[in-house]
């Protein structure tokens, strides 16, 4: 089989600010600071290099659907971005063969200030469909995306949701050999979701090529017959998809069982830092599982080296199902009661949930730290711990639904005859 995509030693390199990983943008503000505290220092003696990809090799078929697994920040992002033409490698080599069409960022290359009808052209000119070829499938790319009614609205007004449909319906529909997809699929509602999942497979039945970012294990096994797993810029593994999910699993569980303090792949400004995280009840017993409606708190403790820099203070735990997808966020200075603004040198913040909302299951959480008005990320651990939920009486009926669904909420039913 001729291959579409050829990958050899592919490696970039990202030089960095010691404490700025949260983002690679600084605000001019920022820039002007820092310049002025160090005026004399070479820019690059107190910058480090971080390798977003080191040394990634794979071919990919003609005709082939590949999956690219991998946590947050393993590097597929970056990996499409390259493949893109949007970033260049800093060693190594791909080749591509065929006309390349992706769909990375919710709106890129969309003009706010146009309607959807002249973004429908704008984006297409910009994946390289001539004018006449975009005008015959037209109809075919508003038919998919389901946006009639919005189409002499400029995009500015579009939902995130909205915006994604417009943008994939454009992308698949120009035809080309090679297709790059990025979790951004996961904005759309799960209609529009399976609406794209069978586009890509047609698209591979047509004889072209895909690859597809995502951390819906379920979505891989169904469209990709092969998967590569990315860990810290690395291939650690590629072959068939269920044996890559199985090894992503299995890398998942030695990550949460490491202890906390001693984890090495955590991001931050180094002067705070997370020590430890567990699960408990009311009474502050400490929980290896938890029901289905119990009342529990999610625990963190820490230690900073200067509690003035890190205050104003804002922790949350982001809670993800087993495969990797997101199901919530608890955020402290959401719910209107932020965290005092002194902040001790050792402490230990609590997260209390009433009532646990999520179905049985297993789910994992990160533990981030941020601070200031500009949210600067002092600590930041993925995969922290593992929250095992089992069955309780959520509604005190004794009746339960399919585990399939992750969330339980509050609700009432009523029936009314009409008058």
């Amino acid at each position: 089989m001729s291959h579409a995509i050829t990958v050899e030693g592919l490696s970039k390199r990202y030089r960095i600010q010691p404490g700025a990983e949260r983002s690679p943008y600084r605000t001019l503000r920022e820039s002007l600071v820092d310049l002025v505290k160090r005026p004399w220092r070479g820019a690059s003696n107190d910058k480090i290099d971080f390798w977003a990809l080191d040394d990634v090799s794979f071919q990919v078929g003609r005709g082939e659907v590949l999956g690219v697994i991998g946590r947050n920040g393993a590097g597929k992002s970056t990996l499409l971005k390259v493949l893109s033409r949007i970033t260049p490698p800093t060693l190594g080599q791909v080749s591509l063969h065929g006309r390349v069409g992706s769909l990375l960022e919710v709106g890129t290359g969309f003009h706010p200030e146009l309607t959807g009808r002249e973004n429908v052209f704008l984006n297409g000119a910009i994946l390289g469909m001539s004018r006449g070829e975009i005008q015959r499938k037209f109809d075919d790319i508003v038919e998919f995306a389901g946006l009639h009614d919005f189409l002499e609205t400029p995009v500015k007004r579009y939902s995130t949701g909205m915006f994604m449909r417009l943008a994939f319906s454009v992308a698949a529909h120009i035809q080309p050999e090679i297709l790059l997809i990025d979790e951004v699929l996961a904005v759309g509602d799960v209609g529009f979701q399976k609406k794209c999942l069978g586009k890509m497979g047609e698209v591979a039945r047509e004889g072209r090529t895909v690859l597809f970012v995502s951390h819906q294990m379920d979505a891989l096994m169904n469209i990709c017959p092969r998967s590569i797993l990315l860990e810290q810029g690395k291939i650690i593994a590629q072959g068939p998809t269920s044996d890559v999910i199985e090894r992503y699993f299995a890398s998942q569980q030695s990550m949460l069982s490491a202890r906390l303090d001693q984890r090495q792949d955590r991001k931050g400004r180094k002067r705070f830092q997370f020590t430890e995280t567990w699960i408990e009840d009311m009474d502050g017993q400490r929980l290896p599982s938890v029901l289905a409606g119990q009342s529990i708190k999610l625990v963190a403790t820490y230690e900073t080296t200067d509690p003035r820099l890190v205050s104003p203070l804002t922790v949350s735990f982001a809670v993800c199902m087993a495969q990797g997808a997101p199901v919530t966020r608890f955020v402290s200075d959401v719910p209107g009661e932020p965290l005092p603004d002194d902040v001790p040198a050792r402490g230990r913040i609590e997260c209390v949930i009433p009532r646990m909302p999520f179905n049985v299951g297993r789910y994992f959480y990160d533990v981030l730290a941020e601070s200031g008005p500009e949210f600067e990320m002092e600590d930041w651990v993925q995969g922290a711990g593992w929250l095992i939920v089992e069955a309780g009486d959520f509604w005190g009926t004794g009746r339960s639904i399919n585990q399939k669904y992750p969330v339980l909420l509050e609700h009432s039913w009523s029936l009314k005859k009409n008058d």
